[in-house]
């Protein structure tokens, strides 16, 4: 009876943190379009996520120090899945943010091709229906702002995206902290350290003037470090460790909506029949691969 009660309130937690990633991640989109307004997209990236991960670490860090291994497996996790974050923000500037966030929703279909790489799985036929179904959503979504969206800002999503998939593989593969919170810290801390020293050679630091930036960027700005980057990513770190992988991808199916909602209300960006169309076949290449 203890065993089957630890398991349901694992489960539950897992089901609670999924929830804000559905609500939250999606209005994440919203708020990078307008940081990015008045901030360099990778050093704003960087920043956010130094200053989530310092808040957060001596709050964590309480239960124990991590050992050097788990710095290591952090890293790499870390840089792979925010690293993919600083790249949605770079594609951002020319790709509408329901656009992108559509894109993004190809993350379980890239979770399918690592797994058949990574760990020699076979994908049945619904699997292999579903990357199909999803090739032919992006080729009609990469035109569906009524003109053609620029092939460097797709090319991004879907590169993101692809390495968001593959930082959750590892994720389960690298040694972590126990902790989750002290994990999600350690990633945002030395993935944002990465991410702000490829800003400072690439001369985006250089470019920057705090000045000249809007208010409602800066707003964004924390909006994005203390619900999108504190609470959001904490709560996917614990969704993954406490549901199956295919469970959590099922964010890809919510945020998408929320993201297009978002932008076609606040943003007033326009919605085609093209990429509703698109976005239904995206969404429903992940539902095959997720059945799977």
């Amino acid at each position: 009876m203890t065993g089957g009660g630890e398991k349901r309130e694992r489960r539950g937690s897992g089901w609670l943190a999924l929830l804000v990633v559905w609500v939250v991640w999606g209005s994440t989109y919203l708020g990078i379009r307008v940081a990015i307004e008045g901030l360099p997209p990778v050093a704003m990236a960087g920043g956010r996520f130094v200053l989530a991960g310092a808040i957060m670490f001596p709050f964590a860090a309480r239960g124990g120090w991590p050992r050097r291994g788990q710095w290591a497996g952090c890293a790499l996790v870390g840089v792979l899945l925010l690293g993919a974050n600083a790249a949605l923000s770079l594609a951002e500037r020319t790709v509408p943010t329901g656009l992108a966030s559509l894109m993004i929703a190809t993350v379980p279909l890239w979770l399918l091709v690592f797994d058949a790489a990574l760990n020699r799985a076979r994908p049945g036929w619904m699997a292999v229906a579903g990357l199909l179904v999803g090739l032919a959503g992006i080729g009609l979504l990469s035109g569906a702002s009524g003109r053609s969206a620029p092939v460097a800002g797709v090319v991004i999503c879907l590169c993101s995206a692809a390495s968001w998939a593959l930082g959750t593989i590892l994720s389960r593969r690298v040694a972590m902290p126990d902790n989750p919170a002290l994990g999600s810290a350690m990633e945002m801390l030395t993935a944002g350290a990465v991410l702000l020293g490829f800003a400072g050679v690439s001369g985006e630091l250089g470019s920057l003037h705090l000045a000249a930036v809007s208010g409602r960027s800066w707003l964004a700005f924390g909006y994005l470090i203390l619900v999108g980057s504190i609470v959001g990513f904490s709560a996917y770190v614990v969704a993954v460790r406490k549901l199956p992988t295919s469970t959590v991808a099922t964010y890809a199916y919510v945020n998408p909506v929320i993201a297009v909602l978002l932008g076609t209300t606040l943003l007033g960006e326009r919605l085609s029949l093209r990429m509703v169309f698109g976005g239904l076949l995206v969404v429903g290449a992940v539902a095959l691969v997720v059945r799977r």
